[in-house]
């Protein structure tokens, strides 16, 4: 476990969502990054192209989110909203995938949904957002494998902007079902130095979460739901 902990920065996509994010706080988050070496910054859309003005990308990757944060709009916004991230810079996509569909067990539209994102990121590394609290375990069981079979890397249990986030218990079903065919990503409510560990020692792989700050300095965010 030690060097987990020696390379804890390399779990955390440091994580500013907000509707009401302003430039000064993209690039303190950038200038975060570039101290800490964060795995990634995780940002809207709208703000990749600034956050490159900032970003050492030899510290940190820019992570931006696709459908986010509802996941019900037509696979072809998502998969356009993809090409465009892309080509404005980023480097690795967190999209949504439809709760609405597969709580009505249209697996086949999800595994289509998800796979019209994979074919616009090319090689980057995609993260299929389930929005666990919103499932039932055999949901997240479902949307595991459907994510797998569409060829998602990663696994991600949430947004941080429905009722809760990432609990020990999602967590674990979701590396049960996995069984190692795909990463898993902790998100919504990871706010604290013990949290982290926690998640690292169960498998997890990479942390969602804007208590970066306070996680690298053995703290508890506690002003943050996210």
């Amino acid at each position: 476990m030690e060097s987990k902990i020696q390379n804890l920065a390399k779990y955390i996509d440091h994580t500013l969502l907000k509707p009401e994010a302003s430039a000064a706080q993209i690039k303190k988050l950038c200038t975060e990054a570039n101290e800490y070496g964060f795995k990634s910054i995780c940002i809207n859309p709208s703000r990749i192209e600034e956050a490159k003005k900032h970003l050492d990308p030899q510290r940190s990757m820019i992570c931006t989110v696709i459908g986010f944060p509802l996941g019900a709009m037509t696979t072809e916004a998502k998969a356009f909203e993809t090409k465009d991230a892309i080509a404005k810079g980023a480097s690795e996509i967190d999209m949504v995938l439809n709760i609405g569909k597969l709580k009505e067990g249209e697996i086949d539209y999800i595994k289509s949904d998800i796979a019209a994102v994979l074919a616009q990121a090319g090689e980057k590394t995609v993260k299929v957002i389930f929005e666990t609290c919103l499932l039932n375990e055999k949901e997240i069981r479902l949307a595991t494998n459907a994510a797998i079979d569409a060829g998602a890397k990663f696994i991600k249990t949430s947004t941080g902007f429905s009722s809760s986030g990432a609990t020990p218990e999602v967590v674990e079903i979701m590396l049960e079902e996995a069984q190692k065919r795909c990463e898993v990503k902790a998100s919504g409510g990871v706010r604290s130095y013990e949290d982290a560990i926690k998640y690292i020692e169960m498998g997890v792989t990479r942390l969602g979460t804007s208590s970066g700050i306070a996680i690298m300095n053995g703290e508890k965010n506690t002003t943050s739901s996210y």
